[in-house]
């Protein structure tokens, strides 16, 4: 899948920049997500670098026969009808498996929001993981990861300090993009 994927990058001109090792427990935030595209673009990207990742589907998508294609694309299904948060329900996955990516987009949405959703944060806050910055600028046709980034617990700041890294990044429909400034 590896050599495949860097071709298919390849081939459509996308380039990969990795600046940071991969940890073997993370969350990583993936911004600008302004298209529906950046799902297979992230993943191509990931896979031409020899890694996985997980990302977050709702439980209903994981019913027979979606839930094999889902599965091996990394999916991890979440109930959101149980009392439990989708917070504690990743921090179990992290505490269950030795080594663990998980993929979360900050904004939820491919429409312009105006606050990010903090479960990423949270997440790797209550795990104890850190953050890989992750990012997908279609005005230079780049994907790649920044650094990683060691959440304090301060919330407010800590948010500050990674939305910096994504300045100057251009989603495929920039103007759905909003660093909270």
């Amino acid at each position: 899948m590896q050599k495949f994927s860097k071709f298919i990058l390849k081939l459509f001109g996308w380039k990969t920049i990795v600046s940071a090792p991969e940890p073997s427990k993370s969350v990583i935030c993936v911004a600008p997500h302004t298209s529906n595209w950046d799902f297979p673009i992230g993943k191509l990207t990931y896979w031409s670098l020899g890694r996985d990742a997980s990302f977050l589907i709702k439980k209903s998508w994981f019913k027979f026969p979606l839930n094999i294609f889902f599965k091996s694309m990394g999916g991890v299904p979440v109930d959101r009808s149980k009392r439990n948060s989708v917070t504690q329900q990743m921090v179990e996955e992290f505490n269950k498996r030795d080594k663990f990516q998980l993929a979360i987009t900050p904004e939820g949405t491919r429409s312009l929001n105006h606050k990010w959703k903090m479960g990423f944060y949270h997440i790797a806050v209550q795990a104890e993981v850190p953050i890989q910055i992750a990012y997908i600028d279609y005005s230079k046709k780049e994907m790649g990861i920044k650094t990683i980034f060691e959440p304090t617990g301060n919330e407010e700041n800590d948010l500050k300090q990674i939305q910096s890294f994504y300045k100057g990044i251009k989603g495929k429909f920039p103007e759905r993009f909003n660093l909270n400034e």
